[in-house]
């Protein structure tokens, strides 16, 4: 079953920049959707990219031209590399995968990025 694993959270000051990874060890890994979410203090978790098994990539309005999802099947792992961060994007990130054909969705821990001067 996959159990995805995130890391590369931390502090970092407004107009700097992180690299969110999330791993997991599961043989079809290429074939699975896979998302970045964030939950900020007091709000609902929100979608902010997602990456299918095709490459095909989406982003929230909030972070496009900012954020970049990408991933490596040869390391099971995608990631998130955010740019011109924002007091904004302090949050709680979530890596969720999703299984295309049978539809069952699993979360990781998450990782804590905050943004502030």
């Amino acid at each position: 079953q996959v159990q995805p694993v995130e890391s590369g959270g931390g502090l970092v000051q407004p107009g700097g920049s992180l690299r969110l990874s999330c791993a997991a060890s599961v043989s079809s890994f290429s074939i699975y959707v896979m998302n970045w979410y964030r939950q900020a203090p007091g709000k609902q978790r929100e979608l902010v990219a997602t990456i299918t098994g095709g490459g095909s990539t989406n982003y929230a309005d909030s972070v496009k031209g900012r954020f970049t999802i990408s991933r490596d099947n040869a390391k099971n792992t995608v990631y998130l590399q955010m740019n011109s961060l924002k007091t904004e994007d302090t949050a709680v990130d979530y890596c969720r995968a999703v299984h295309p054909i049978n539809g069952i969705v699993t979360w990781g821990q998450g990782t804590q990025v905050t943004v502030s001067s």
